[in-house]
């Protein structure tokens, strides 16, 4: 049975998954797929992704598939609660409310895993880590799963290279149709969105300091540039630092941009960015946002603990008085800006990115008998089968590699 807030809320829901439905053509086309197909005849599947219309949408698809669904999110402030409700509504088992303790979340986490998901969809690792320790009696069951990010293949890697990963995963985060659509352009455009809606603030003169060069990075940074700030980089890798300067941008450490910047947006997938050696530097009233999968960039324990006073200065928005007299500004509590503080990627980018996540699952599936436990690439056939059904969604053709062209380069 479902854990919601609400189930009244679903008809506001419904009407965010019809928007977004209608703005996902890769996902429409994969749907009809699977009416027909039914892929996921008999089998269930676990997912925890952000749960709002887009990640509905994809439920939605997967259980036309065949499949049983439980689903949860995988951040404590990013589930919409309308859009829960519409999908508990429509008879998909759903375990997640917007504003809930560590402890309500990992109970959600666990709620999903229970059921003995044959497949996994996973944002940022919880479910993987939670089902190769709480649950390892439910592992034979498990025919494999996929990961949606940066963050989440971080921590397989770190399991496959311990030899304590009992089941193949798919990198999802690693397909071209996602990192460099979803990270880039889909993480630049929502962190602003998110950041500008909540602030109600310009954006054109500030410095703005990103903190990681990585997709995200280069997209949240691209975004800013067009908005008129003067961005300044921050980065341990020096291929990557060097193409932030040959992009344009003002790269330094972050010792040194904590004394200029205005707006601070984390993207890194690491620990401690921004940390009480930085809060004691950085001016009144700059604001600090992170990008990032977990809310540990920004040492937030580390400025409870420094600050003399905290309140809400708007919105979504906590103020932290410094012993200096010093205000600071974080946005959603350090956690997800694009996603507790706005709606996310748009639906146009994501319906790439859930239509790698469809397709892995569905290569999962047929392929069963043959993959062994660890770390699997997206098949390049996947890849460009969503590129090609994304171009002719928008009315665009290509050129095709004639047979002498194809002898030529080998193919």
């Amino acid at each position: 049975m479902s854990l919601i807030k609400d189930i009244s809320l679903a008809p506001s829901g419904e009407m965010k998954i019809d928007w977004v439905k209608r703005n996902m053509p890769a996902l429409r086309s994969i749907e009809e797929a699977f009416v027909k197909e039914q892929p996921f005849a008999g089998l269930k599947i676990a997912l925890a992704v952000h749960m709002e219309a887009k990640t509905a949408y994809l439920c939605r698809v997967l259980e036309k598939g065949g499949a049983q669904m439980y689903v949860t999110g995988c951040n404590p402030l990013s589930t919409q609660d309308d859009v829960a409700a519409a999908v508990a509504a429509g008879g998909i088992e759903v375990f997640a409310h917007h504003g809930c303790t560590m402890e309500e979340y990992e109970d959600c986490l666990c709620r999903v895993l229970e059921n003995g998901p044959n497949l996994i969809i996973d944002d940022g690792g919880d479910l993987i880590h939670l089902m190769h320790t709480k649950y390892r009696d439910l592992i034979p069951g498990v025919i494999g799963g996929c990961e949606e990010t940066t963050t989440g293949i971080h921590r397989l890697r770190t399991m496959d290279k311990a030899g304590e990963l009992r089941f193949p995963m798919v990198m999802v985060n690693e397909a071209d149709c996602k990192h460099m659509f979803d990270n880039r352009y889909g993480t630049g455009q929502s962190v602003w969105d998110g950041i500008m809606r909540t602030t109600n603030l310009i954006v054109a003169g500030k410095h703005v300091v990103v903190s990681g060069y990585g997709w995200c990075g280069k997209g949240v940074s691209l975004r800013a540039k067009g908005m008129g700030a003067k961005v300044i980089v921050t980065e341990t890798d020096p291929v990557r630092a060097l193409e932030a300067v040959m992009d344009g941008y003002e790269v330094m450490p972050m010792r040194e941009a904590a004394k200029i910047g205005d707006i601070f947006v984390t993207v890194t997938g690491c620990s401690g960015i921004i940390t009480t050696e930085h809060f004691e530097t950085i001016k009144d009233g700059a604001i600090l946002t992170n990008a990032g999968h977990f809310d540990v960039e920004v040492d937030m324990a580390g400025l409870e603990k420094m600050a003399v006073k905290k309140y809400d200065a708007r919105h979504n928005i906590q103020g932290y008085v410094l012993p200096n007299g010093r205000t600071l500004f974080v946005i959603a509590e350090g956690r997800l800006v694009n996603l507790a503080a706005g709606d996310g990627h748009p639906a146009e980018i994501m319906d790439m990115s859930f239509a790698v996540q469809a397709l892995s699952c569905r290569w999962l599936a047929i392929h069963r008998d043959e993959v062994k436990p660890g770390l699997y690439p997206v098949p390049r056939e996947i890849d460009r089968a969503v590129a090609e059904i994304k171009l002719k969604s928008m009315g665009i053709e290509i050129d095709r590699l004639s047979d002498e062209q194809a002898r030529y380069l080998g193919i």
